[in-house]
């Protein structure tokens, strides 16, 4: 089964053709970046070399439809062409524990949580949209939900200490996200270690633009940072993470915005960015901090000292673990940011190789010394081909 996966962020548009039998092949592949600028562009990348090049993407609708046409010119199209459509969504809520076909009922539901992941949701809608209009009703599509990896949550950790009347009214609990990218991760390091994930305890950490950890035992999400919405937890790019919940009425009234302009500024104008003034980008924050920008500086020192915080945090949850897993733009590429966050760890037995972590940028690899009791590794996530697989196990299922 020749599946397409569709990856939307809040202005990119990751996409693989993935053949997914006893052998998983990926056929083509790459991303729609800046979508919504002046400036959108698409890499593309198939049997030669990734050719880049501008593309008219004014939102995610005419991504999608860029992809699709690329596809097509590629020899991607007819009987070539992909047999069903798989699309991440970042918010599932309540009603998805797994992939799910999607039809108008589905849609209506992913559409009705969209307010719970302004960010996501929408755009995820909106590709959906466009994908069915532009292939075809011939062709299924599924949905495969971050919410799922976390619903196995206990209660203590899903749910806010608020009346219960009103969380079960309004469907309120922590829901957690990059459930994809971290059950990823924790199956990578089965693999790595040769150690069955049901046997482990692991700190998963998801760092990118968005940015969660979880707790892993058993290969079982027991906790995670992000709550109810994608805004809870650590510091991120351009979203705050947790913050005083007072904070948003505070400065509702001082400001003189609704609260609904507060939460939109904690979304897409604090984090990295908000506290920088300059840039969401870790690599841009790390050179201006070489430069001597002190606010470049404090919002890298933020971001680590975040991330370590939830580290400590997870292994008094699990009682020790066995190993700290990084993946995400900024896990996977950044190891001078893995160095801070790890700096002082070895009280609890975190001790990286120096060297390890210098060379492992972008590649598989354990980071930590050979003596640490507790390891690190480096596990690049591939959202697009879990979602391939999820997709086509869904289909088959039916």
């Amino acid at each position: 089964m020749r599946v397409l996966s569709i990856n939307c962020g809040s202005s990119t548009l990751k996409f693989k053709l993935v053949d997914v039998g006893e052998v998983v092949w990926e056929l083509a592949g790459g991303v729609v970046e800046r979508i919504g600028s002046e400036r959108p562009s698409l890499l593309f990348r198939a049997d030669g070399a990734p050719a880049r090049g501008p593309v008219a993407a004014p939102g995610h609708e005419a991504a999608i439809r860029q992809v699709l046409d690329r596809l097509s010119s590629a020899g991607f199209a007819g009987p070539d062409g992909p047999d069903a459509i798989g699309h991440r969504v970042v918010h599932g809520g309540e009603f998805f524990a797994g992939p799910a076909f999607i039809d108008e009922g589905v849609m209506s539901t992913i559409d009705g949580l969209g307010e719970l992941a302004p960010l996501h949701n929408g755009p995820a809608i909106s590709a959906i949209r466009a994908a069915r209009e532009a292939a075809g009703p011939s062709v299924p599509m599924v949905a495969v939900f971050d919410t799922a990896f976390h619903r196995t949550m206990p209660e203590r950790a899903a749910r806010y200490a608020i009346p219960r009347e009103l969380a079960e009214r309004h469907r309120i609990r922590r829901y957690g996200f990059h459930g994809t990218a971290h059950r990823c991760m924790v199956e990578r390091h089965a693999a790595l270690t040769g150690k069955p994930a049901e046997s482990t305890r692991l700190v998963t950490l998801q760092l990118g633009n968005g940015c969660s950890a979880a707790a892993v035992a058993g290969g079982r999400s027991v906790d995670t940072s992000m709550g109810f919405t994608p805004l809870e937890g650590l510091v991120m790019g351009t979203r705050s993470g947790s913050v005083d919940p007072a904070l948003i009425p505070f400065l509702a009234r001082r400001e003189n915005v609704s609260a609904a302009e507060v939460e939109d500024r904690l979304n897409r104008r604090s984090g990295l960015l908000g506290v920088s003034g300059t840039s969401r980008d870790a690599r841009e924050l790390l050179e201006a901090e070489a430069g001597g920008d002190p606010d470049a500086a404090l919002a890298i020192e933020m971001f680590c000292y975040a991330v370590r915080k939830q580290v400590g945090a997870y292994l008094a949850v699990l009682g020790g673990a066995d190993a700290v897993v990084f993946g995400g733009g900024i896990g996977e590429n950044a190891p001078s940011i893995r160095e801070r966050i790890c700096a002082g760890m070895d009280w609890c037995g975190l001790v990286l190789d120096d060297g390890r972590n210098a060379r492992a940028v972008g590649v598989e690899a354990r980071i930590s010394a050979d003596h640490s009791e507790v390891h690190a590794y480096v596990v690049p996530v591939d959202e697009e081909t879990a979602i391939a697989k999820d997709t086509a196990r869904c289909l088959r299922l039916r």
